[in-house]
């Protein structure tokens, strides 16, 4: 089983022993924690999410770090399961008592350690696509969501659904909160644009066989059927329905851009199935060409400069993923830097720099650029509030904390590769 890095600065111990000892870290470092998926079903990405919050680690401390004080990082293992995950968790907020907390990418585990983290008043950042909303009016534990909402992942799978003329969808969805919430608006957004929603399929993930399922679903003979599962359980589900004749046409939603489904699937099974993921290109980079027929058209410079800054120190490209976790380790720290420098002090409380990372991302304030964050950090130490243009987004929290998504990528499979389509626009509205 591979170890965590646990300490950037002072890891090496941890890298020749997976002990439970308590990772060391420079004389006064701010730690932030984070679950990350290292051994399990989901082993494949955690390695490329720990690479990327070292990155931000790295670039950090080479702006100065926290007025000369150097950010370091304790990572755990989820073992990709709910039920061994929980135990690291709550190592990260009981033994390790770090204050701010990235991750996990698990839903259910973020859902479970929720009281955890309010009891302890840890400052969650949530930077996976399957990230729970935390309770919103809640002034105990303040949590912020990076990625799009079900909600717009919804509404951009149904609305790509009408434009290529479909009158008819359902959804084969695991029973868990992300993936049952996907399901639901998708299904409740399509019957909304005035088309027919047929008889939808549920299951539990991790049982030996959907073959069942998978009948039922199709057997409803709709246009387009919406797979809404994660990367092991789904690769099982695409294995089963390519056996049966692949019968009918999948949607597929952002958790199933990953390589782990493509090795696990019959090369060419998904070939011209459409997906959608959140956008790399940042609202500046996209314009709508036309908004009758939903077009947009996006650059792409911002992600590419993120994509050559990883894969030089790291010799791999960073998953679309990563992108969120770099970003989710440099917010934090712009919001330290900010209140110890506008206020005098570090925030007293989670809830409080929550607010205060939704003040800097206001469109009011300049704008500073993950490309160079020693000016970013020195205008936040000078007391000067600037809204942060990550890797994966220029971010602006609404009131709850979750990051606003204007556009998302449109994809399809060829072969064993991922193949951007269109961007789109996200033109639904909480409340429809």
């Amino acid at each position: 089983m591979r170890c965590p890095r646990t300490s950037l600065l002072v890891g090496l111990a941890s890298l020749l022993s997976c002990s439970p000892a308590a990772p060391e870290h420079p004389e006064g470092a701010v730690v932030i924690g984070a679950l990350l998926p290292f051994s399990g079903s989901e082993s494949a990405i955690g390695r490329n999410l720990e690479e990327a919050m070292l990155l931000a680690v790295h670039d950090l401390n080479a702006a100065g770090g926290l007025d000369g004080k150097p950010f370091d990082l304790v990572l755990r293992d989820s073992h990709s399961s709910p039920e061994r995950g929980s135990d690291q968790l709550l190592e990260l907020i009981y033994t390790d008592r770090v204050a701010y907390l990235v991750g996990p990418e698990e839903n259910q585990l973020a859902l479970q350690i929720a009281p955890d983290v309010k009891a302890r008043d840890v400052f969650h950042m949530l930077p996976g696509y399957a990230a729970p909303f935390g309770v919103r009016s809640d002034p105990r534990g303040g949590s912020m969501r990076l990625a799009p909402s079900p909600f717009a992942v919804g509404c951009v799978l149904a609305r790509s659904a009408v434009r290529e003329g479909v009158e008819t969808v359902n959804s084969l969805a695991a029973q868990d909160d992300y993936n049952a919430s996907v399901s639901s608006e998708f299904t409740t957004i399509f019957s909304s644009l005035g088309r027919r929603v047929l008889a939808s399929v549920s299951f539990t993930s991790g049982e030996q066989t959907y073959t069942d399922k998978i009948e039922s679903a199709f057997a409803a003979h709709a246009g387009r059927t919406l797979l809404a599962a994660y990367p092991a359980t789904a690769s099982t589900i695409v294995t089963e329905w390519t056996v049966s004749g692949r019968p009918g046409t999948w949607l597929l939603g952002p958790a199933l851009r990953t390589e782990v489904l493509l090795a696990n699937i019959p090369k060419g099974t998904l070939d011209g199935h459409l997906g959608v993921s959140p956008s790399l290109s940042l609202r500046s980079e996209c314009r709508v060409v036309d908004e009758g027929q939903e077009t947009v058209d996006c650059t792409t410079g911002n992600a590419e400069a993120f994509i050559g800054h990883f894969s030089r120190r790291w010799d791999e490209a960073p998953l679309p993923a990563a992108h969120f976790y770099y970003d989710g380790v440099v917010l934090i720290a712009m919001g330290l830097a900010y209140a110890q420098a506008a206020r005098g002090a570090l925030p007293s409380s989670a809830y409080e720099l929550k607010n205060i990372i939704r003040e800097l991302s206001s469109p009011d304030h300049e704008a500073a650029s993950w490309r160079d964050l020693g000016a970013a950090m020195a205008e936040l130490r000078a007391g000067s509030p600037v809204r942060y243009v990550g890797a994966a987004a220029e971010y602006e929290f609404d009131e709850q904390g979750a990051n606003q998504h204007d556009f998302m990528q449109t994809w399809t499979v060829d072969g064993d590769a991922f193949v951007d389509l269109a961007p789109v626009p996200v033109p639904c509205k909480p409340g429809r």
